[in-house]
């Protein structure tokens, strides 16, 4: 047996997404997995929204047209993936649906909000739920530096202030989900993406869960018991 055959039938899940804060490494760890899978990626295609860059320049002056422009098109990739047959791939998305609202509530005022939720309510219907969610996290250090050496022009307008309340609302966020399986991975002090050692011990972990929460912390410390 191959070892890509050997993978993929050791993977029990057919719509896996990749959650956690800027920098992290979402998309990619979903671009390793879908290779891994020989699965089909979804990503949310930050560098498509026209209004981004504006919004890290000056988030109070477009924080509603940047989340709005992101509703309407991961509403498109739902429904499209709606219509896709779940059992024909493996598909690894870079992103969950409620992490739009976390944005959402982190970026706009009240009554930006209370507007946003109305247009959500009509557009987000029937989101098909994850076999499996993958929740990276790291501290604000470390996702700073790694967002400074990867030079994307308009992450570097980023403020520290608007990444620890980022960060902060994702803990909050997984501290209660049970909408799927999660898998919650410290990935301070390894590199699934460029180690092909911690890749293969993440991936094995990854390929047993079936249901519940698990926490992935092979170096120990780190974030995980605060979750």
């Amino acid at each position: 047996m191959t070892k890509r055959v050997a993978e993929l039938s050791a993977n029990p899940h057919r719509l896996i997404a990749i959650e956690g804060p800027i920098g992290v490494g979402k998309t990619s760890l979903a671009r390793r997995l879908a290779q891994s899978m020989n699965g089909k990626l979804i990503l949310e295609q930050a560098d498509q929204n026209p209004f981004l860059e504006r919004f890290y320049r000056n988030p109070r002056a477009a924080a509603f047209q940047a989340q709005l422009s992101f509703l309407f098109q991961r509403a498109r990739q739902i429904e499209e993936l709606r219509q896709a047959d779940l059992f024909d791939a493996v598909r690894i998305a870079d992103y969950l649906l409620e992490k739009d609202r976390l944005f959402a509530r982190v970026t706009l005022d009240d009554a930006e909000y209370s507007l946003y939720e109305q247009v959500y309510s009509r557009v987000v219907v029937d989101a098909p739920k994850p076999d499996l969610v993958v929740y990276l996290q790291a501290p604000v250090d470390v996702l700073f530096d790694r967002i400074a050496k990867r030079g994307i022009r308009h992450e570097q307008f980023i403020e520290r202030g608007y990444l620890e309340r980022l960060s902060e609302a994702y803990a909050r966020f997984f501290h209660d989900y049970d909408a799927a399986p999660l898998l919650i991975v410290n990935v301070a002090s390894i590199d699934p993406v460029g180690s092909d050692a911690d890749y293969r011990q993440l991936f094995a972990h990854l390929a047993k869960i079936r249901r519940g929460r698990h926490f992935f912390n092979p170096a120990g410390g780190g974030l995980l018991p605060g979750v």
